[in-house]
């Protein structure tokens, strides 16, 4: 476990969470995923060695007769010496951890991803089961995957991920059906313009239950460089702005402004990651996007 540079997720009294890297790799195939790109240059070595291998994820072999399973450091595998997150040393090497803290799971990989199996899924939310007094933050980009782990742990903030309308749909379905304390989406990146009308609570169609969740993350896609983000985006080069020592592909402000005014009228929580300060300063009307009375970004959190 060690600090995490998430700036959503924080200790419950507001100061940095951490993250905690029980699974690693992922078989999601996000064409923008910086922890595969970690996981094939800096980590590389270290995961391969790691012979904790998902068998049942995906049986393909590669043109050159390679099994993915031994030669992808990507490829899931389970780390059960960092499970249990009980042990003080754990915290920072600190022998008194009263304080609660806030703990993003699996940041180089997706709890519930494709190719995870299930059991490993299970060890990992007994572990959060036996740490109440933590918070911990669990965001996948497979909301099917999520009513057979419901109900989740009352410490646990449950997200999906989204792009666009496709993805937003199948979030607010999958989020429909779970119970949790705390239910999210995190639109990063947001790459197009979300349908706002889910949010509407007189549409019964889309939210038999009410609105599914309580929190809304928007941020921007980021890279170390300008090349990948132009090789990705050929026709958007106008929308790739620098923002300190990485590049963003920024969304269209109106896709942000639309969903962020849906989400004032349903009173749902907005967080705005500081990636998106290069589109927000190009920008006249900030009001809904800034705290009131300021040019800060517009940063709320659930209450719970």
């Amino acid at each position: 476990m060690q600090k995490t540079s998430i700036e959503w997720a924080l200790n419950p009294d507001g100061t940095q969470g951490y993250s905690w890297n029980p699974l690693t790799g992922c078989l999601n195939g996000c064409e923008y995923c910086y922890a595969r790109k970690l996981a094939n240059t800096r980590l590389k070595e270290r995961y391969l060695a790691n012979e904790n291998i998902a068998i049942n994820g995906f049986d393909v072999v590669y043109i050159d007769g390679n099994d993915p399973k031994f030669t992808d450091p990507f490829y899931p595998r389970f780390w059960p010496e960092k499970l249990d997150i009980r042990r003080k040393y754990d915290y920072d090497d600190c022998r008194n951890h009263t304080k609660r803290r806030g703990v993003f799971v699996c940041d180089m990989s997706d709890l519930f991803g494709i190719g995870v199996p299930p059991e490993w899924t299970w060890k990992v939310l007994q572990m959060i089961r036996a740490c109440p007094q933590d918070r911990f933050y669990l965001l996948t980009k497979q909301p099917q995957k999520l009513t057979k782990f419901s109900p989740f742990p009352n410490n646990c903030y449950v997200g999906v991920s989204a792009t666009d309308t496709p993805s937003y749909q199948d979030a607010c379905v999958g989020l429909n059906e779970i119970e949790a304390k705390v239910r999210f989406l995190s639109f990063e990146p947001l790459l197009g313009a979300i349908y706002t009308q889910i949010l509407n609570p007189i549409t019964p169609y889309y939210n038999p239950r009410g609105i599914p969740f309580d929190w809304v993350i928007i941020g921007a896609q980021t890279s170390k460089s300008y090349w990948d983000l132009a090789a990705e985006h050929p026709n958007e080069t106008d929308r790739i702005m620098k923002y300190g020592k990485r590049w963003t592909f920024q969304p269209n402000i109106e896709w942000v402004r639309e969903i962020v005014e849906a989400c004032e009228k349903s009173s749902v929580k907005v967080f705005l990651k500081d990636s998106l300060k290069p589109l927000i300063d190009k920008s006249s009307n900030i009001v809904s996007l800034t705290q009131y009375g300021s040019a800060k970004l517009r940063q709320e959190f659930p209450n719970a």
